[in-house]
């Protein structure tokens, strides 16, 4: 079942919808489920609602999966480019094309943790401890579920990074990644698509030489020096788009909940 529920994204004052999985019998029972954020919530379900008109297709996964859980889909802002300073956790440099945006990821990771968690907790019933809590997203929704990671590790214990725009912002992420507190019971899923990977060689072939791939492995390296497992995953002939990342969604899922 999906419901979907206004909130209010307090550092702007605009509506953000809300998308929630409830899993089969939730209506029937007084069990409690882990709980798990996705960035672009209008994308996950229903083609219908994605902005590209594919979504990931991942309420057909949920429903057949073998750990049921609630997931929370928070919408973005769709007017003008509001969507890329909101999912922007780091200032880039002037002159580049994220320059021109004001860095509010921070603002919204804050929103998330302070007002989106603490209201489905209360609303629904989740097991609201960090190891029962993951975050995921793709692109920008990618390095912020990285970024939510790495910041918030005291609420999120996995993150699914697919994806993940992060080669504009390497220096302070990796900084962040050295000097933030990341408990060694983390889970990072980190991935790419060889037709979106930067000066990629083959496109059917494993990439190991890209800078894609040099950015998202310095980031693994950085997370399992701090204790933390990750998986590095390169998605031969994957691209940018919802139908390549709907494939990688069992993938993920299982690495970072089922192992």
């Amino acid at each position: 079942m999906i419901v979907k529920k206004d909130f209010v994204y307090t550092p702007k004052g605009k509506n953000r919808p809300l998308h929630i999985y409830l899993p089969e019998g939730y209506g029937f029972s007084r069990e409690r489920y882990p709980a798990m954020y996705f960035f672009d919530g209008h994308n996950l379900y229903r083609d219908e609602d994605a902005t590209y008109g594919k979504c990931w297709g991942l309420k057909d996964f949920l429903d057949t999966w073998g750990k049921p859980m609630i997931v929370v889909g928070i919408e973005c802002g769709h007017d003008g480019e509001e969507r890329l300073s909101e999912y922007l956790p780091y200032p880039a440099d002037p002159g580049t094309y994220f320059g021109k945006f004001q860095p509010m990821g921070e603002a919204t990771m804050a929103w998330i943790v302070e007002e989106v968690k603490p209201f489905i907790d209360s609303h629904y019933r989740t097991i609201p401890f960090r190891e029962c809590t993951g975050i995921a997203g793709s692109s920008m929704g990618g390095i912020m579920a990285l970024y939510g990671l790495v910041h918030f590790n005291r609420w999120f214990s996995k993150a699914g990074c697919i994806s993940s725009a992060m080669g504009f912002c390497m220096k302070p992420l990796l900084e962040d990644l050295d000097f933030s507190d990341i408990s060694p019971d983390t889970r990072a899923y980190l991935s790419w698509g060889t037709r979106e990977a930067y000066g990629v060689k083959d496109l059917e072939q494993e990439d190991r030489s890209s800078y894609t791939y040099r950015c998202n492995a310095e980031a693994a390296d950085r997370l399992t020096e701090k204790g933390a497992v990750t998986c590095l995953r390169c998605q031969v002939g994957g691209g940018h788009c919802e139908a390549d990342w709907e494939k990688l969604v069992p993938e993920f899922m299982n690495f970072l909940w089922m192992e």
